[in-house]
Formats: C-alpha cells, structure tokens, sequence
C-alpha cells in the first residue's frame, strides 16, 4: 500500500511539473514544451518499469547506484585537473564531450568492477555491505534432505527454533530436479519436499528466504560443499539429517543441527537393567535374536527373542548404542535369564 502511495505522490508531481514547465513557456520556447512532455513519459515509463520488474535484486542496484557514484565523483575530478589544460579553448562542447568521453568508461569499470567483487567488498569499506547478511540470531541453511524428511515443520511448530531459515536456489532446484525424476520412487520424494516447502512458507511462525546469490568459491562446488560455504558466509547454522554432510561441515568448523541427533536426544533413555515389555516382530542377525520396535521407531535386539516372534515379551536391557544414524537398545528375554 504504501508503495503505490508513493508512486501516485511520484506521478503527480512530475505530470504537475510537466505541465507547469508546458503551460508558461513562450511559443519560441520549444524545447522546453519538449522537455516538460518528456519528463512526463520518462516518469510514465519509471512507473510501469517498476511495476513490471517485481524482483529487484538488491546486490545489482546496489553496485549499479554506488557504481555511478564512484564513477561520476571521479570524473569530476579528472575533469578539474584537466580543466587548466583546456584554458587554451573556449569551445565549452568540446569540453563537455570530453567529459562525457571520461564519464562513460569511468562508470562502466567502477559498476563491473563492483559486480564482480560485490561478496568481497565488505572487506575493503567499513559499514557498506552488498552481500546479503542476516543479523541477530544465526541463520538455518536447510538441506533437501531435511526439506524431504519433513519434520522439521513439526519441530517448528514447537517454537524451539526461532531463526530465519535460509534455503539456498541451488537447494530448491535439487529438489525440483528431484520431483520432476522419472524414477517413481525420487519423484514421489521430491514432490512431498515441495509441499513441506509450501507448508514453511506458510507457518507465521518463521521466516523462510530463499536465497539468490552464489559467491565465487562455490561455482562449479557440488551442492554439498555448497551449503558449507553458504553456512560459512551468513555465520549460520546447517540443518540436516544426512551423516555425512554432517561430517563435512564439522571438519569447516560450522555448526550443524542433526535432526536424528534432536530426534535421539528426546527419545526416553533406558539403563542397563531397565525393563519393559516388547513384541518381537522379525528375526535378528544371529541364531537367538529378535527384532521389536518402539513407538518412535526405536530398535529393539532382543536376545533370546526368535522364539517368540509376534508375540509381546518382557525384556531387560543390556547395552544402548547411540549414533546419529539412531539408537540400538539390546536386551535378553527373562526367560533366557531365568535359564
């Protein structure tokens, strides 16, 4: 709303502008009509542009702008220590061609010079900063993974996380290569992936940014290496849940979330010794073994358990082993204690 205001404000004061500069001219005045009907069209033409152009990207206009600043401010300056040397004509087109001959290149090389360096410039002047930075709380570049897994709309809704979450373009393209796969299987993934994106952007909860740029030290990375570095430059943290991004971005020194590390973390602990009753589904790796599982999806060994497959045993645990693939709870049937 306020943006249409203020190109309403825009239009009025320029056709108000034209037409004055139109009205009270003299007839031999014909340039400045010109003029006023120009700048009329020109402000026309600005305004439908803008309206047209919904995606601005703020790294280009940004470089653009300071680009034509640099380039004007040095052209000034050339143009002042030039000046005694041209005392010698009194032709002031000559003197503004010239000008204009320094001007065009000087702000070509300053915007191209800027474009190119834009994500290293923030070393180089304090307090200007053209590559997108998010401030206060660390920013969560997601994985697709994490994206197809789903639940991280669960824990959202939890309200434990209360970052931005960053999704990179390259990462939102993976997955729409994902969900446009022949294979039924990927394409089935990809699809679920894109409608817990629609979801995420939808919860007011969180803000979702997909982010546009790509620095020069990624191009020609693969998309895992990628996330590293984009994890690297926002000063974010990476959320995934495949083990061995994960062990890559730990060996960058970036910090990860794994949500089967928060998955585990929140499942009920059991102590050796423990016991509690569970139904023996499937055959285990050695003669005696059975398989059961908990409610969460927790593998149970049981020792002793093949025996009583599909049926409901009391069981006491041995050991708990905890990785970030899951966790494995071994433990003995009473009956094979008793024996």
């Amino acid at each position: 709303m306020a943006l249409w205001f203020l190109r309403g404000i825009f239009l009025a004061i320029a056709f108000g502008a034209g037409i004055s500069i139109v009205s009270n001219v003299d007839e031999n005045q014909q340039e400045y009509m010109l003029l006023g009907t120009l700048l009329i069209v020109v402000a026309t033409v600005i305004v439908v542009v803008d309206i047209l152009v919904r995606r601005k990207p703020v790294e280009i206009i940004s470089c653009t702008y300071f680009g034509l600043i640099v380039g004007l401010f040095l052209t000034y300056i050339i143009g002042t220590a030039i000046d005694p040397v041209l005392t010698f004509s009194n032709n002031e087109q000559l003197r503004g061609i010239l000008r204009l001959s320094i001007a065009i290149p000087l702000c070509y090389i300053c915007i191209s010079v800027l474009l190119q360096t834009n994500h290293d410039f923030r070393f180089i002047i304090p307090y200007v900063e053209f590559a997108k930075d998010y401030k206060g709380i660390q920013p969560l570049v997601l994985d697709t993974s994490v994206i197809i897994d789903g639940r991280i709309v669960d824990l959202i809704k939890t309200k434990i996380l209360d970052g931005k979450l960053v999704l990179p373009r390259f990462a939102l393209q993976e997955l729409q290569n994902i969900a446009d796969s022949n294979d039924k299987m990927r394409r089935t993934r990809g699809r679920r992936g894109l409608d817990v994106l629609k979801d995420l952007q939808s919860n007011q909860d969180i803000e979702l940014i997909i982010h546009e740029s790509e620095s020069e030290n990624m191009r020609g990375q693969p998309v895992d290496m990628k996330l590293v570095l984009l994890a690297q430059e926002l000063n974010g943290k990476l959320v995934t849940g495949d083990y061995n991004l994960n062990k890559v971005a730990t060996l960058q020194d970036v910090t990860v979330i794994n949500l089967n590390d928060v998955v585990n973390a929140l499942k009920p602990v059991f102590l050796p010794g423990e016991q509690f009753n569970i139904k023996v589904v499937k055959e285990g790796e050695s003669d005696s073994q059975g398989v059961g599982y908990l409610d969460d999806g927790t593998m149970i060994v049981v020792e002793g358990g093949r025996r009583h497959l599909n049926e409901t045993v009391p069981v006491t645990v041995t050991s708990v082993l905890q990785t970030s693939a899951g966790r494995l709870i071994f433990t003995t049937c009473e009956d094979v204690d008793q024996a």
